[in-house]
């Protein structure tokens, strides 16, 4: 099965906040930003296609972000444009409660005419509580539409950003209330919410565990039964602030759990939900 990392972001330095910018350029030493980034500030994606194979990447989720406060634009569009005819580039949508009214159309427009295979929500950059009834037509299509939701669980470091609107317990209305809809709580409620992600990705069948940003070392500390939940645990890396997609996959490929559990950590699982064959 292939090596899926299902949390990339792309974007220029004009779109970014300039603490953004910095914290990319010093945590982000070593991520192989060098080799995407053209003397124009912007990335290419070919080379992004290059870098993610030389790291034993085989497909990478591209993530939108519309959060003017907290880290900047990128727009749908700018997602679609960039992930156009590469197979290996999957374009993800966001959309903030704030900048738009029509939450369930607009995802709808996103899927039809740019082709974006789901959604990541930044609750803790945008400042919403993600049982919000307002996000609630976004829910429901995107359960007709049959695409998966990720949404930001736990810390952020960006200025102007705010925990309490990333506690994964909030997404179990979620879960509740859409029992088809597919969802990734993104970082595992990174910081002190591990156990309540790890319950509620047991607890509910189509709630799933992003690992991104979390020291791959460190798993086996947050989730000690991390083999309970093996079906439920999706690799991301949150490039490009972290260093070293590859030595993460091979941090994950040294861990003491089943070989089976690291090829659905790796790829097997997110295929399925992404349709990959």
């Amino acid at each position: 099965m292939p090596v899926i990392d299902f949390h990339i972001h792309i974007g220029d330095a004009g779109g970014m906040k300039p603490w953004v910018t910095s914290f990319f350029q010093n945590y982000g030493k070593g991520s192989g930003a060098e080799e995407v980034i053209g003397k124009d500030g912007r990335m290419d994606p070919a080379a992004l296609v290059g870098m993610l194979r030389k790291n034993g990447v085989d497909y990478a989720v591209i993530l939108a972000e519309l959060s003017p406060i907290t880290t900047g634009m990128t727009s749908n569009e700018d997602v679609a444009e960039f992930c156009k005819s590469r197979k290996e580039l999957i374009p993800f949508a966001n959309l903030n409660p704030y900048l738009s009214s029509r939450l369930g159309e607009e995802l709808e427009r996103c899927v039809r005419d740019l082709g974006m295979r789901g959604i990541k929500l930044y609750p803790t950059y945008q400042q919403f509580y993600p049982n919000d009834r307002m996000l609630y037509p976004l829910y429901a299509k995107a359960q007709d539409l049959k695409i998966p939701v990720m949404v930001h669980t736990g810390s952020s470091l960006f200025r102007g950003s705010r925990m309490k609107y990333g506690d994964p317990v909030l997404l179990d209305d979620v879960a509740v209330d859409f029992p088809e809809l597919v969802l990734l709580l993104v970082h595992s409620g990174r910081g002190f919410w591990y156990d309540a992600a790890f319950f509620l990705a047991q607890l509910h069948p189509h709630v799933y565990m992003e690992i991104a940003g979390l020291p791959p070392q460190n798993l086996l500390k947050y989730f000690p039964d991390l083999e309970k939940n093996a079906d439920k645990i999706i690799f991301g890396s949150d490039w490009p602030g972290v260093p070293g997609i590859g030595k993460n996959i091979e941090t994950i490929r040294s861990l003491p759990i089943k070989e089976e559990t690291k090829r659905k950590i790796l790829g097997d699982t997110a295929a399925r939900i992404l349709g990959i064959p």
